[in-house]
């Protein structure tokens, strides 16, 4: 049944989208060769996690395709899942558990674009603190941030048979890493792409030379086998059954990877449009950001964007299975079919056709040194 639900469901959007290979698709932009406004909220302040948006603006992909986008700055107290259920963005970028919860609370959104592939969450300790997976979390205090960032870290200790109001102590963590520089946290949360360069743009006062990795000891999530999938394009899921909104999510998502591509073929040209855009971050801070954004994309192999089925479902079983300090779960069942579809984006990488490399199978990282301060 669940089965005949979900083709039925996109058998519905690609009659209401339309495909490549129906002409009569409506074309955004208005009369005249107006650009169609259109708004994309992010999930936290301009840096090079966003990078691929602001490339497609600034290279002209999004007016390529009759859109004229704007950016609205994310903030710790903006909910951008949110935003985009009351109608005030057209499109929110959004990590997964987060946006399913809120779907879960009347949201009606939907996944359409799976851009980051991979978790890119750690947990980081020093070398001497014999912190090496989840199950040296016991006794130790581990930091995390709240605001729906701490879900991997349960699954973790719920996997290493730890309770977490037991056996660890739990902290609330600033943004920031200045929690384990103290001392005052043995195990500090982190995203690869930002709090770990915090630590290595460090000074170590012993030495009075920058921390390199090798005074640290990481636990990735991923993996772990407990990494959740996070930086996803949402659109309305209401507004997909108007051929007109369908049509314009196809060429949103269609530029928004070609942004991306442009950024994992040039990131330094990404990084100073970050920080043209008025990002506080230091320049090679944000090099070292873009690099690992990229870690998280690339390789895609089925095409950048394009949600992978194992993924989703460990990403649903750990929200709906792991529980909190008050035995609570993100979720409390299953998501529904219409959560996710694979429709929109399928449509955007045949539109875009082999002239475009959307797997990115001989990406290799670059090698960042990192300045202190990450200037």
């Amino acid at each position: 049944m669940k089965k005949t639900r979900i083709v039925l469901a996109t058998a519905l959007l690609l009659a209401a989208c339309g495909t490549a290979d129906n002409p009569s698709t409506p074309a955004p932009g208005g009369s005249g060769g107006a650009l169609t406004p259109v708004k994309l909220q992010l999930q936290w302040f301009y840096q090079s996690q966003f990078a691929g948006y602001i490339a497609a603006v600034d290279q002209g992909f999004y007016s390529e395709q009759g859109l004229d986008v704007q950016l609205l700055e994310g903030a710790v107290d903006i909910v951008p899942q949110t935003v985009l259920a009351q109608g005030k963005a057209d499109y929110a970028v959004a990590w997964v558990p987060k946006a399913l919860a809120s779907r879960e609370q009347g949201a009606n959104i939907t996944d359409v674009g799976q851009i980051f592939a991979r978790s890119g969450t750690y947990q980081v300790a020093w070398k001497d603190s014999g912190i090496t997976s989840p199950s040296n979390f016991k006794g130790k205090k581990i930091g995390n941030w709240g605001f729906g960032n701490e879900y991997e870290i349960f699954a973790a200790l719920s996997k290493a048979g730890l309770d977490p109001a037991k056996d660890v102590t739990l902290l609330q963590q600033n943004f920031d890493m200045n929690g384990l520089l103290s001392g005052d946290i043995d195990a500090a949360e982190a995203m690869t792409y930002n709090e770990y360069a915090q630590v290595l743009e460090a000074k170590d006062p012993t030495t009075g030379k920058l921390y390199s990795p090798d005074d640290l000891n990481v636990v990735s999530y991923e993996d772990e086998g407990v990494g959740m999938l996070q930086d996803a394009i949402w659109a309305d899921q209401d507004k997909l059954s108007d051929p007109a909104y369908c049509g314009e999510a196809i060429a949103f998502v269609k530029a928004s990877i070609q942004g991306w591509v442009f950024c994992r073929d040039n990131p330094e040209k990404c990084r100073d449009m970050v920080i043209a855009k008025g990002s506080k971050l230091g320049a090679t801070h944000q090099l070292w950001q873009m690099n690992e954004i990229n870690r998280l994309i690339w390789p895609a192999a089925n095409g950048v964007g394009v949600i992978d089925t194992a993924a989703w479902d460990r990403t649903v079983g750990i929200a709906q299975g792991t529980k909190n300090l008050d035995g609570k779960t993100v979720l409390t069942k299953p998501a529904d079919p219409e959560a996710w579809t694979n429709d929109i984006v399928n449509e955007a990488l045949k539109q875009l056709g082999s002239s475009v490399d959307v797997k990115g199978a001989g990406f290799e990282p670059q090698t960042v040194t990192l300045t202190e301060g990450g200037a």
